[in-house]
């Protein structure tokens, strides 16, 4: 049976998020077979509005019989082949619905930095997101579903909430925030086993407000490459090349990540980091401000907009808020700061704007609540 929020969703992402005109080529990348109805409302909007799709189908299940065993010399002609695509699109849509976000965790990690360096830096760092519009998002089937740990039912409600509230009163809505972090230098970021400090002085500020992700809802900037000092620990369990990171602790010196433990991986954490040079500096500082997301789920797309967090990001900078930062990774790392996470406060240049994920301006507070983002 058709769902009509598939419609409403589908509608959003093509006139809105990638804002799509006549004549324009789209790719849609669709992975997992849960996605296919949202996929052909997309494909039918597109073809409403005037735009060329092309589609393909693709999961880690897939992939994994691909990475596992392919030579350098395959992975670079793949990607060049991919590479070729992308240049002819203007715009992406990534719909992610894999069965289980864990089948690339036994792939040998080297295997899994070659398809990193020769697929996936060429094809999405350097070329969609640098030169199309583009939007990437999850879709609530019951693996997802597990790794929030509830019912697929709710879970349901849940995303269709969050994918369809109203973004473009959340960009207003941002817009004080922007000013707010543009006039700033020194940031300072206090929780447990965290005393971070660094400046972000004369690095742009980027809202994201429904335009790249889907949901959305976060204010970002870079900091200075070499200005970071201290530790950070992060209180999110974060997935990447399909293990999960828990508590990962990050010690900066001048900017480079001098340290880097966690629960149960460190070595696997610190493989990751040594990709090169640009992997052990940071490409992003962000506050996540989505009123309705609230509790982790091991998805970035949700994890870094949660309401009352932070997110500090090991890699490559976006060229909107570049700090010169180049790397094949691109990995955001979150904390939260509300009191149910332990708490924690901001300072911007010495005065404190943000306590236990509240921020310290009641109008600022009021403008991101559920309330006043809500969809009608």
């Amino acid at each position: 049976m058709k769902d009509k929020r598939n419609e409403v969703l589908a509608k959003n992402l093509i006139n809105y998020s990638v804002a799509l005109k006549p004549g324009e080529k789209i790719m849609i990348e669709i992975k997992g077979k849960d996605t296919l109805e949202l996929a052909k409302e997309i494909i039918k909007e597109t073809t409403r509005v005037g735009g060329v799709p092309f589609w393909y189908y693709s999961d880690e299940s897939l992939q994994r019989q691909w990475i596992a065993g392919a030579t350098e010399t395959q992975l670079k002609a793949f990607g060049q082949f991919h590479l070729k695509l992308m240049k002819e699109m203007d715009a992406y849509l990534g719909l992610r619905g894999s069965d289980n976000p864990f089948d690339l965790s036994d792939i040998d990690p080297k295997q899994l930095k070659l398809n990193q360096m020769l697929f996936y830096k060429p094809v999405h760092l350097e070329q969609r997101v640098k030169r199309t519009k583009w939007c990437v998002l999850r879709f609530p089937n019951n693996a997802m579903a597990q790794l929030a740990e509830t019912s697929q039912e709710k879970f349901e409600r849940f995303y269709y909430d969050v994918c369809c509230l109203d973004y473009a009163k959340m960009s207003k809505a941002m817009d004080p925030l922007v000013k707010l972090m543009e006039k700033t230098d020194r940031v300072r970021i206090v929780s447990p086993c965290t005393d971070l400090s660094f400046s972000i002085k004369d690095i742009p500020v980027i809202k994201c407000d429904g335009t790249k992700n889907i949901p959305d809802g976060e204010v970002y900037t870079a900091p200075v490459k070499e200005s970071i000092n201290g530790t950070i620990t992060f209180n999110t369990p974060t997935l990447e090349e399909g293990i999960t990171f828990e508590k990962v602790s990050l010690k900066f010196k001048n900017g480079k990540i001098i340290e880097a433990t966690c629960q149960a991986q460190t070595e696997r954490l610190n493989h990751i980091l040594d990709t090169d040079k640009g992997a052990r500096y940071t490409g992003e500082f962000s506050l996540g401000v989505n009123p309705f997301i609230l509790h982790p789920m091991k998805d970035t797309l949700f994890d870094e907009k949660i309401a009352g967090s932070l997110h500090l990001t090991p890699g490559a900078c976006y060229d909107e808020a570049s700090n010169g930062n180049h790397s094949a990774i691109h990995w955001d790392m979150v904390l939260i700061q509300r009191k149910d996470y332990g708490g924690g406060e901001i300072w911007f240049d010495g005065k404190l704007i943000r306590k236990d994920g509240v921020f310290t301006d009641a109008a600022l507070e009021k403008a991101f609540s559920a309330k006043a983002l809500k969809a009608k």
